[in-house]
């Protein structure tokens, strides 16, 4: 939804007052100002959000939930524009916003303006006029970029989340309505990827037939940022040590498994790390919980961990490469279980010891999902039972 910030602060201030006089006198501009600006985002919702009632103007059910979360995206913005200058409360514009959160996330001024399309002036000048109200650099230009002050860096990410929750106004309205507005995006590791998107994104198709919902790939530390941004709504996988701004829930406990294809070399035998020291392997990454329980293996055993080692966090690529050679594979056991029962993968025998591990969804703790991205959760709470 394209609304000014003057427009969120107009909404507010009618709530707060009931009144188109006395909201336009409370942000400083005038009745008409109130009345179009008022206008303009109904326009922009398709439905009322205000209506006359005892007492003077009084929220729709719909301009309930557009209240929610504009008070919740002034509440992120607000202090992080103080922090640089209380008038930036009255003065900053998105468009000055966007910039900001653009040549902080890229530290450079054209990349910026390629990924807002438009020209490198607009975003010159909209830094500029900030730095102004500011009365000082925003950005220290240095030879590698433009980097910015760390006030900025913090502004970039209220803003980005408060921009997020302007988006999902026209979500939960929509939803008020019967119909389906917005989109889920999930942040999925290897394992949510292989045994448990499919399933929950089916039961959540049950309920929401056309509602877009796209599945990010990656490695957690950009998962975790995208979702720290606002551009992930949940992480699913395996969960990492506890972090103050984001919350964790797990789902079910899951261990690791060392697998082959059948007819592998030790595919008879009660092999043991000794044994499965000389043959290849496909492993997660470095700094990965699997990783660090393959490590462990092989130095609780007193082994030297193996150097022939192929990284992925491809489900495919493993069972490819496994499937038809004498590779051995260890990643969890829930994520091949599939396979396993196929006969296609044979799982050893030999269990590693402390590999059990919380599988599960982290969010972002002041988070308020959408009817959609609640609907979401619980649909990954059921396929994971």
């Amino acid at each position: 939804m394209k609304i000014s910030l003057r427009h969120l602060r107009i909404v507010l201030a009618v709530e707060e007052t009931r009144s188109v006089t006395q909201g336009a006198a409370l942000c400083h501009v005038s009745q008409p100002a109130v009345s179009a600006a008022l206008t303009q985002i109904e326009a922009a919702l398709g439905t009322p959000i205000f209506e006359r009632g005892r007492g003077g103007l009084i929220l729709t059910p719909a301009g309930q939930a557009v209240a929610l979360r504009l008070r919740r995206a002034l509440a992120l913005l607000d202090p992080g524009l103080a922090a640089l200058a209380p008038r930036l409360t009255r003065t900053a514009t998105v468009a000055q916003l966007n910039a900001l959160i653009a040549v902080t996330e890229c530290e450079s001024f054209s990349a910026a303006a390629r990924r807002l399309n438009i020209a490198q002036p607009t975003v010159h000048r909209a830094i500029s006029q900030l730095e102004g109200e500011v009365g000082q650099p925003l950005f220290d230009r240095t030879s590698h970029g433009v980097i910015p002050i760390r006030a900025v860096r913090h502004l970039a990410m209220a803003a980005r989340l408060a921009f997020a929750e302007v988006d999902q106004a026209e979500a939960d309205v929509g939803a008020l309505a019967g119909r389906e507005v917005g989109r889920v995006v999930i942040g999925a590791m290897p394992l949510a990827r292989a045994a448990l998107l499919g399933p929950a994104i089916s039961l959540f198709r049950k309920a929401w037939r056309t509602l877009p919902v796209r599945v990010i790939d990656g490695p957690y530390g950009e998962l975790v940022l995208a979702l720290r941004r606002g551009e992930v709504d949940v992480l699913v996988g395996a969960l990492r040590p506890a972090v103050a701004e984001l919350t964790q829930e797990v789902l079910f406990q899951d261990k690791m498994a060392i697998v082959a294809r059948p007819g592998h070399p030790l595919a008879t035998k009660n092999a043991g790390p000794a044994e499965m020291a000389a043959f290849p392997w496909v492993v997660a990454a470095e700094g990965t919980p699997a990783r660090d329980h393959f490590a462990a293996m092989f130095q609780t055993a007193g082994l030297p961990v193996p150097e022939s080692l192929v990284e992925t966090g491809s489900m495919g690529l493993l069972s490819d490469l496994v499937g038809a050679s004498d590779h051995l594979g260890f990643i969890s056991a829930r994520q091949v279980a599939r396979d396993v029962a196929r006969g296609t993968l044979l799982r050893f025998p030999f269990q590693p010891e402390g590999t059990l591990r919380p599988i599960g969804l982290t969010t972002r703790a002041a988070w308020h999902p959408t009817t959609a991205q609640a609907d979401m959760l619980a649909a990954l709470r059921a396929a994971a039972v």
